[in-house]
């Protein structure tokens, strides 16, 4: 029978050390997993997978720790409001590392979110519905059941509800130190920590400093917005937004309809607000000046894999076959490719037929054989000559080098970019060209970091073409929000409780207050009493202030990742670590291989670590480093006791 145990399982004094007798006679073997969010999870539910089939005589406790809610973590814990929702659609998450079967629920074996969803609410929206962030919190927790249902006997799982401080070697395994004065010990640890809250600096540390010195004003620094104190804000006051990304759709929600706003359809396919009257009025601004664009509506299933037709490994190192490369000059060419075949075959499959689709496309794939392919003469041969071309700084940047006589003038040209926005994505995923193609930077996501994770890149290429140029237009271009969300952007514009500043929105501050304008709309400035960073910091472990960061750097354990030598290196921010099972990387060069660092603390190490779950159906990187973490965690069994077997 499974053994578990209460979700607060805290404890006073030390926890029993590696080497005292369990509960077969054998000395236990422990392994901690700091962090139960959604890699936290997943290294769970695959120690758990493997451990029902292995080891079956050895006493196993593992140690699932999180100082938030325990199963989730904070991000997606399960009483947030329910406005906030995921970016990805239901049916494409999967926290199990297999399809569900005839059997229970399991490790290897469950529910995607979009399955698990229906069975408790009848008014699921099926696969290609966005879930609340809190939900897809709630069916983690479901999934944390499962694995402590299928435990075997020899396995025992310990909630900790507490945050860990320190870390150090002792006893042959680990010393885990928590807030509270209890500690444990390990013979493998996991570090999963997840978003961190980094010291402010330059002109967001400014702001800060300036607020705390006017009595009325407010500084609230980039976070989840659910842990913003969004509700300090007065009715009725102004609010600047600085950012328009997927924080800024989750802090417009908060202070809109989580003040009790309503939206409704207006019969003519808009949407129209109704306010509560507790509402502040919010002046948002980024560089661009264009809010997120919205996710294309989804026309693919959830195992939907794509094969790329010209970017390969072989073809972006055709010039450069061996050493680091250069994103703008061998994989970027490559990459625009790509995307404009998918461009291209899409509008000529509309137009013309799936034929001609095909006829245009092979022609492309031959013409790759032995140089970068002119992919638009090519269409253009083929009848697709009429498309504006795909250009990613125009589609980042929409009003990049315009003026506008005064706010009403930009209004005017944001709308109906926002209408042509959710004109694209109305069409979907598959049958919109511009959909379609960008969905292929999302889809090229693990082929980008084979060539960019460990130093693929050349130091300067890597800090300024790709974190600098293309991370952030990828970004934008191919994360974004539901449609309901640029819906109801046009909506609150319409009714006069938001306005979008315009490109190159400044955040100053005068003598009084803070100042929100554009230099390229006249008339734009508006003062604001609180400033809201809405954006997610990105990790920096020189600027984090964790305890337990800044303990693990002062014992050595975790270093800052540099790329490249001497005065052009650059200094990642990101924790140093091995490539799988990424073991953290000391000064000296030597990895610690009873420790394992995953996810946030080692982005730009690696790239895109903020993904936050898995597909179902088959194995995606995510699955993948949580399983080589788990298998390699679990041999060190065999080294405590080898005459177990």
């Amino acid at each position: 029978m499974a053994l578990t145990h209460p979700a607060d399982d805290r404890f006073t004094g030390d926890f029993s050390v590696p080497g005292d007798p369990g509960r077969s006679g054998a000395a236990p073997y422990r392994i901690a997993v700091v962090g139960s969010g959604p890699r936290g999870l997943s290294v769970l539910e695959r120690l758990a997978a493997r451990l029902s089939g292995e080891h079956p005589e050895r006493p196993v406790d593992i140690h699932l720790i999180d100082d938030v809610q325990v199963g989730c973590g904070r991000v997606w814990r399960s009483d947030q409001p329910a406005h906030f929702l995921m970016n990805t659609v239901a049916g494409e998450v999967s926290s199990f590392s297999g399809p569900p079967d005839e059997g229970p629920a399991r490790p290897g074996a469950g529910p995607s979110l979009a399955q698990w969803w229906s069975t408790v609410d009848p008014d699921c929206p099926g696969d290609n519905g966005y879930a609340p962030r809190a939900l897809h919190g709630r069916y983690m927790l479901f999934v944390l059941d499962a694995v402590k249902a299928a435990l075997p006997a020899h396995v025992r799982l310990h909630e900790v509800h507490g945050t860990v401080e320190d870390v150090e070697p002792a006893d042959g395994g680990y010393r885990l130190a928590l807030a509270d004065g209890s500690s444990l010990l390990a013979d493998r640890v996991v570090l999963v920590t997840g978003h961190a809250r980094p010291e402010l600096s330059g002109r967001q540390k400014e702001l800060a400093d300036f607020a705390a010195t006017r009595p009325g004003l407010r500084y609230i620094r980039g976070d989840s917005a659910a842990d913003m104190a969004l509700e300090q804000i007065p009715a009725g006051s102004s609010v600047g937004v600085l950012g328009l990304g997927l924080s800024f759709y989750d802090v417009m929600a908060a202070l809109t309809v989580g003040r009790g706003g309503t939206f409704a359809e207006d019969g003519a396919g808009a949407l129209v607000y109704t306010p509560s009257g507790r509402e502040p009025f919010l002046v948002a601004g980024s560089r661009s000046g264009m809010p997120l664009p919205a996710r294309g509506r989804n026309q693919k299933h959830a195992n939907f894999t794509y094969t790329t037709q010209l970017i390969t490994a072989e073809r972006v190192r055709r010039e450069r076959p061996h050493g680091t490369l250069d994103f703008k000059a061998d994989i970027l060419p490559w990459l625009l490719a790509e995307a404009r075949l998918v461009y291209y075959a899409t509008a000529l499959r509309r137009q013309h037929g799936a034929a001609a689709a095909r006829a245009f496309t092979a022609e492309t794939v031959r013409a790759a054989e032995s140089a970068l392919p002119p992919v638009a003469e090519i269409a253009a041969r083929h009848g697709a000559g009429d498309l504006p071309p795909l250009d990613l700084d125009a589609l980042a940047r929409p009003f990049e080098g315009r003026s506008y006589a005064h706010p009403q003038a930009f209004e005017k040209e944001l709308l109906q970019a926002i209408d042509e926005d959710l004109a694209h994505a109305e069409q979907g995923n598959s049958d919109s060209p511009l959909k379609a193609a960008l969905d292929v930077l999302r889809d090229t996501r693990a082929l980008i970091r084979s060539f960019v994770d460990f130093a693929g890149l050349h130091p300067a290429s890597h800090r300024d073409d790709f974190i600098g140029w293309y991370a952030a237009r990828s970004s934008f271009l191919a994360a974004g929000p539901p449609r309901v969300r640029l819906r109801q952007v046009a909506a609150l514009i319409e009714c006069g409780l938001l306005r979008i500043a315009g490109p190159h929105t400044q955040f100053t501050h005068d003598g009084d207050g803070f100042v929100v304008s554009s230099p390229y709309v006249a008339g734009s400035e508006v003062g604001v009493s609180t400033v809201i960073d809405a954006r997610i910091p990105s990790p920096d472990l020189r600027r984090d202030p964790a305890p337990l960061t800044r303990r693990l750097v002062e014992r050595g354990l975790w270093t800052d990742y540099v790329n490249g030598e001497g005065p052009g290196a650059f200094r990642t921010g990101g924790v140093a670590v091995t490539g799988t099972p990424y073991h953290p990387v000391g000064p000296d060069g030597q990895p610690d291989t009873g420790l394992y660092v995953l996810g946030i603390p080692t982005e730009h190490t690696r790239w895109f670590m903020q993904g936050g779950s898995s597909r179902p159906g088959f194995w995606t990187d995510f699955v993948r480093d949580a399983d080589a973490i788990a298998g390699h965690a679990l041999t060190g069994i065999a080294a405590l006791q080898p005459s177990l077997g």
